[in-house]
């Protein structure tokens, strides 16, 4: 079964493809609750605009509107730990480590203990680049099941789940980020931009005016939240937007 399933992820060409078959793979083995997310601009002062972040889950709506949109999960103890390590945890890391932890930290807590999901494991990815981080919490039914099942799971199934969840991620952050789509004006006008060539340049290369070719790379600049062109190209370059096939 995990070798069709890599299989799969490795020949999925959307992030829906790569998430469903990751999806149906964890939940098949028991982890029936995953969220997934990904940054390439984390810092030492947090993690910058939601919009440049990658995040999957199959979490309840209400979960995710106090976790994620209410910005709980910036001060949540496994994130914190997923930013300072590398490789798999057991969620009862969080009770061992309690009196460590901020009162912010305390509160993600609460709040993840009062919605049940308290049972669970979370992967780090290794990341080359020092702004560049990401993880994968899976979770047992809310209110269900116990840690202990978790940790027997774990025992069964944990190598081939880093396995799976670290090719499911290398694939995911290989495609575009479905948040800062581009048009394909937009990719186009910036690749030739990021080729050195000039508004006028790119106006005569692409048969338009050189009005035509500032108004795309404005547009450009808005969608990527960036002051300058040549943030944009930067910023839709990490984003896998532009010199794709």
């Amino acid at each position: 079964m995990l070798k069709h399933q890599v299989h799969n992820i490795l020949a999925a060409t959307s992030v829906a493809e790569v998430w469903d078959t990751l999806l149906s793979c964890l939940t098949d083995i028991g982890f029936h609750h995953v969220l997934y997310g990904f940054t390439r601009f984390h810092t030492s002062s947090g993690f910058g605009d939601d919009k440049d972040h990658l995040f999957l889950t199959n979490f309840s709506a209400e979960y995710m509107q106090g976790y994620f949109l209410e910005g709980r999960y910036r001060h949540g103890p496994m994130v914190r730990w997923s930013i300072d390590n590398v490789g798999a945890c057991p969620w009862s890391w969080i009770g061992e480590n309690l009196e460590t932890f901020t009162e912010e930290e305390r509160k993600v807590v609460a709040f993840n203990q009062a919605s049940g999901v308290t049972c669970g494991y979370t992967i780090a990815f290794p990341h080359s680049l020092k702004r560049a981080k990401g993880a994968i919490g899976l979770s047992l039914e809310p209110h269900v099941g116990t840690q202990e099942q978790a940790d027997e799971i774990w025992a069964r199934w944990g190598e081939e789940l880093e396995l799976i969840c670290g090719v499911a991620h290398l694939k995911l952050i290989s495609l575009p980020l479905p948040k800062r789509i581009l048009t394909k004006r937009q990719r186009e006008v910036l690749e030739w931009i990021g080729d050195g060539k000039t508004v006028a340049d790119t106006a005569q290369i692409m048969g338009l005016n050189k009005a035509t070719v500032e108004k795309h790379l404005r547009l450009a600049r808005e969608s990527l939240s960036v002051d300058t062109t040549a943030q944009a190209v930067l910023k839709a370059a990490m984003h896998n937007q532009i010199f794709t096939f």
